[in-house]
């Protein structure tokens, strides 16, 4: 028990420390549990294999799905919709998207989803940031607190009371709880919290910001250029490959064809000017061109000049065309040789738009120009070329991407999709039809097999750091029970606060959890205090659903500090928060979800 006791302070002060990082701490607590021969080699990694990980590591699979197919996106376009300017509103609206997205999402990737959304809201309003961010963080963290696969701590909490054979929690058990908070919290930040980070409402000026595709096309001077033409009826450049086609556009009318836009079936496709692209009755090009040159071919090519896309259309056409600015690596074979030489466009499918040659840009005779070391290009197609231009880093270097590449939804297509199989896992859950790690791993393959998620980035989206982490720490558990810690710390606290009652009880495991939260994972603090807080309840002839729920709650209301929490440390830098913000907004906010937590599970669990 003292070499347990031991190990765990040891545990604790790494994560306080922040050194090393908190998945090799949990390695680390692991090799001790072996090494002190506390564990068998098969209890101490048993964690790696416990159905906690892979519910987790399901989770996020299911999570990146809802992103890369657009469903997260759209949710974040009703936030502009609803706000109208307003900051009241916007934050208000912000939120609750938050907060009952967050209920089937993984928080940071909710974090991260949402901060560009809010950053270009106060881009566009001229609100400030400092107001914006924090609410959204407190509304992310709040919605761990809303289902059973919100967060982790919910999912190891829930595993604890099964490992004691204790009846479960279950799916929606959090809901009540995470609503009433999230409702009180939106009141706080409206009336007070903001307050608390600035008063001014209105930002001073705008912080950087990646240029977009028209900021890029400008820089070049090249937005002028650009024109969207219509093809018509009876034009010589219907059924024609752009690729016979591009050599005579540019001879005699200077002109370049750099994308298509067709209808088909009532859907719009915008397409690269490849040179096997076949024009069609119908399309609308986009072009580069002079505008004596524009008028010209407009006139020789049965061509008419049209406006320029809405919104709406202007954002699908930016998910599927891009443009990039390169440079040429220093062992480039190209340098020396002409971009036609180089042949940028059969090679990638890419149209270069520009060039520059020491600080001076040129868009014209672009075949004919020779390739300098240092010479920068602009060039234009499909994302997925773009993207293979970019890892040829012996030939080129990507210099800059438009703010849109952000924004890329690599599913798109697929979010109903996506949404179905969400739902089909929360019903799976809901009716107990499979264990919970089935039905997410379940959801996760599904997501792959129907093209939501792509093969190559299943790993790239899993948190190894924190399936690593809980993975580590879940033997801590059995090692305090083995020896007896468990047993001991729930006798100890029931002894010194038993006599206060039940209430009081619920009020010091709150308190306990969100200290410890306040220095290590709330994983890793849900791993140590639940086993304490079920059988301190087990003691006391209450319910241990009770004093679990409010271990998980107060595991999620990691408001104080900015190490306490991913989410809040997503949040510091955009939002140019210090410290003292952290407690400012936390500490009212922690107290507050404490008292509200105590009366309702009172309420929701009586004892």
């Amino acid at each position: 028990m003292v070499m347990v006791a031991g190990i765990l302070a040891v545990a604790i002060v790494l994560f306080a420390w922040g050194r090393p990082r908190a998945d090799i701490v949990g390695l680390l607590v692991v090799l001790a549990l072996m090494a002190t021969q506390i564990l068998t080699p098969q209890e101490a990694l048993a964690g790696f294999g416990s159905p906690v990980v892979i519910l987790i590591a399901a989770i996020f699979i299911v999570s990146e799905g809802l992103v890369a197919t657009g469903v997260a996106q759209r949710l974040g376009d009703a936030v502009v919709q609803l706000g109208k300017g307003s900051e009241a509103r916007l934050i208000t609206a912000v939120m609750l998207l938050a907060g009952s997205v967050g209920s089937v999402l993984n928080s940071s990737a909710i974090a991260a989803m949402f901060i560009p959304i809010v950053l270009r809201i106060c881009s566009k309003t001229g609100l400030n940031h400092k107001r914006m961010l924090m609410p959204l963080g407190v509304a992310v963290m709040i919605s761990g607190m809303m289902t059973l696969i919100a967060s982790s701590p919910n999912i190891i909490v829930e595993n604890a009371l099964r490992a004691r054979q204790l009846p479960p929690l279950s799916f929606f058990s959090w809901t009540p709880l995470g609503l009433v908070m999230l409702a009180i919290s939106i009141v706080f930040m409206l009336f007070i919290g903001r307050d608390l980070l600035s008063r001014q409402v209105r930002a001073d000026q705008e912080g950087d910001k990646a240029p977009t595709t028209s900021d890029i096309l400008a820089s070049y001077g090249l937005k002028e250029l650009w024109h969207r033409v219509a093809i018509l009826p009876g034009s010589p450049l219907i059924h024609q490959p752009l690729g016979q086609l591009e050599a005579s556009l540019e001879e005699h009318d200077g002109l370049t064809i750099v994308g298509l836009e067709r209808d088909r079936a009532g859907k719009t496709e915008f397409l690269p000017a490849t040179p096997g692209s076949i024009l069609e009755n119908g399309d609308f090009v986009f072009v580069l061109a002079r505008k004596d040159r524009l008028e010209e071919f407009v006139r020789s090519h049965g061509g008419r000049v049209v406006g320029e896309l809405d919104e709406k259309r202007r954002q699908l056409a930016l998910q599927e065309l891009g443009v990039a600015e390169v440079m040429l690596a220093p062992e480039s074979k190209g340098i020396g040789h002409t971009i036609g030489e180089a042949e940028i466009g059969p090679r990638y499918g890419l149209t270069v738009l520009a060039g520059r040659h020491r600080g001076e840009s040129f868009c014209e005779n672009l075949k004919t120009r020779t390739l300098d070391f240092g010479d920068t290009l602009l060039v234009a197609g499909a994302w997925e070329d773009i993207n293979r231009l970019g890892r040829e880093r012996e030939e080129f270097l990507v210099l800059t991407l438009p703010a849109e590449a952000q924004d890329l939804l690599p599913a798109r297509g697929r979010a109903p999709i996506a949404v179905a199989i969400l739902v089909a896992m929360v019903a799976i859950m809901v009716f107990s039809l499979l264990p919970n790690a089935a039905a997410a791993l379940v959801a996760a393959l599904a997501m792959v097999a129907t093209g939501c998620v792509r093969l190559d980035r299943i790993y790239r989206v899993i948190s190894w750091s924190t399936i690593v982490l809980i993975a580590g720490m879940l033997p801590m558990a059995t090692a305090l029970d083995k020896t007896g810690a468990t047993t001991l710390m729930a006798r100890t606290l029931v002894k010194a606060m038993g006599p206060l009652g039940p209430d009081m009880m619920l009020a010091v495991v709150f308190l306990a959890t969100a200290l410890v939260g306040l220095f290590i994972s709330n994983s890793a603090t849900a791993v140590l205090i639940a086993p304490v807080a079920i059988e301190a309840a087990r003691a006391l002839h209450v319910s241990p659903q009770a004093f679990a729920m409010t271990v998980t709650i107060a595991c999620s209301a990691a408001y104080v500090t900015p190490v306490s929490s991913p989410t809040n440390m997503l949040v510091m830098e955009p939002g140019g928060y210090a410290f003292s913000d952290y407690v400012k907004v936390g500490l009212p906010m922690l107290l507050l979800t404490m008292v509200a937590t105590v009366l309702l599970v009172r309420f929701l669990f009586p004892f």
